[in-house]
């Protein structure tokens, strides 16, 4: 343990944001970095814990004890194995992970100030790569071949698992490009698809083949037999066991009157088209779907409410409103209804809701309406939410008058619906939200390696 008593004098610092009247104007990322003293000092702040709650926060059993000790020392490299000893993508945790390592902090818990772990996780796999710490492994092969179906988090974790035990590993993909969510889900203010791009090219250098553009593979039906659907791998041999890892595809609609209407999206075709607008990709007028002058509605409180919000400042709209239909979390660190270890439900201020936005909650929506099959509004109702007296779920009741939201474009950002899937033979597997339902990064490359060690232990009867 470097400094013991760092903890006592040295506050949390975080990199922070671009300043918003910059960051609004490009998909640029809007986070910051601190210099390498500065973040030295922030990982000298971790206290080597007698019982590191990070360690088991964390759905990949990071140890950030260790490398922000190795960090503080300066020892970068070593840093980085011991990072990368648990984490196969700190890159990708590093900018988008909610951190769950640092609600458990004992920092948190005691002083609401944990350490900074998520921005010092990416400032050591940066150094990595930059120092040429990332080195290509190439793993003596054992002869059998796995097919990964899906290439987001999960299966990118799965394959990359895999092919360091020696399996052949061909990665199949229904987009254009590898990332899944990641790449068609999550603006590039949060990241920035050349980050994604290193990486696929480093799991290509290392032997894992990806083949994109398989659309009939991410939805099976009952009955299909999976191995007919693949192309035979290299060599003209079998598919020693299959993973799906097709994530969550069915997003949660609003069917109520005036869903057809034109103007009303779910929030991936906004996300998912901004993005490929920015890898180049043309569309029509027709096609396109833009923010540009419009007052905007986003009806969902979650990340992709707010990756809605930030998208349409930087196409330039009018105004964003963003509605909930549960109640408003509690303001300040700890929530006395949760309290640790339940991850704490308090209010979330992000980069995309300071550059301005209308947040309520407790708002019911009724109806689209609009003129020549065009959006003009949405009409909404306040609710509240009373006690069951059957219990379970509690009770959403009226409150007041509906009122009417002006709006050209309203983004429905409510989640997605977990799949069903019929049964499988015993060489299929299936990880992450697929498997889950819809869930963080994190832990869905948690699934994806948990499944590959599952494929090993089948694959070495």
């Amino acid at each position: 343990m470097g400094n013991p008593k760092a903890f006592l004098d040295i506050h949390r610092q975080e990199a922070g944001y671009r300043p918003i009247h910059d960051r609004i104007h490009d998909f640029g990322e809007v986070e910051q970095t601190l210099s390498t003293g500065e973040r030295k000092l922030q990982a000298s702040r971790c206290m080597d814990c007698g019982v590191p709650f990070c360690h088991w926060a964390c759905p990949l059993g990071n140890k950030p004890s260790e490398w922000n000790e190795a960090l503080y020392q300066g020892e970068w490299q070593k840093a980085y194995y011991l990072l990368n000893s648990t984490n196969p993508f700190p890159e990708f945790t590093g900018r988008i992970c909610p951190a769950l390592c640092e609600k458990a902090c004992v920092l948190n818990l005691t002083e609401h100030e944990p350490t900074t772990n998520r921005e010092d996780e990416c400032a050591i796999i940066e150094a990595a790569f930059r120092e040429g710490y990332v080195k290509v492994r190439h793993p003596e092969r054992n002869g059998k071949r796995v097919a990964v179906i899906g290439a987001g988090p999960a299966g990118l974790a799965a394959a990359n698992e895999l092919n360091q035990m020696g399996y052949s590993v061909t990665v199949f993909e229904k987009d254009e490009a590898a990332g899944g969510l990641l790449r068609y889900g999550i603006p590039n203010f949060k990241l920035n698809k050349a980050i994604i791009d290193r990486r696929i090219r480093l799991l290509e250098e290392e032997g894992i083949e990806f083949r994109f553009g398989s659309p009939l593979l991410i939805s099976p039906r009952r009955g299909d037999n999976l191995e007919s659907l693949l192309p035979p791998p290299a060599g003209g041999s079998r598919w020693g066991a299959i993973i799906l890892a097709t994530g969550t595809p069915t997003a949660r609609d609003l069917s109520i009157p005036g869903r057809e209407l034109k103007g009303v999206h779910l929030a991936l075709e906004l996300l998912a088209q901004q993005n490929r607008v920015l890898a180049g990709m043309e569309f029509s007028d027709d096609e396109r779907i833009t923010a540009k002058g419009k007052d905007v509605l986003v009806i969902g409180g979650g990340d992709t409410g707010s990756d809605c919000i930030g998208t349409a400042h930087r196409q330039g709209c009018n105004s964003v409103t963003q509605i909930e239909i549960m109640p408003r979390p509690v303001e300040g660190p700890v929530d006395p209804k949760n309290p640790w270890p339940n991850f704490p439900r308090t209010l979330k201020t992000t980069s995309s809701h300071e550059e301005g936005c209308t947040r309520r909650w407790n708002i019911n929506t009724l109806e689209f309406l609009g003129k020549d099959g065009k959006l003009s509004g949405v009409k909404v109702q306040e609710i509240d939410w009373q006690p069951n007296p059957e219990g379970g779920r509690p009770l959403m009741v009226s409150k007041g008058e509906p009122e009417i939201i002006k709006a050209e474009l309203v983004l429905l950002a409510m989640g997605f619906l977990k799949p069903e899937h019929p049964e499988y033979p015993d060489n299929v597997f299936i990880c992450g939200d697929a498997l889950n339902g819809a869930s963080l990064v994190v832990r869905a490359i948690a699934s994806g390696k948990q499944t590959a060690q599952k494929v090993h232990k089948y694959l070495s009867k």
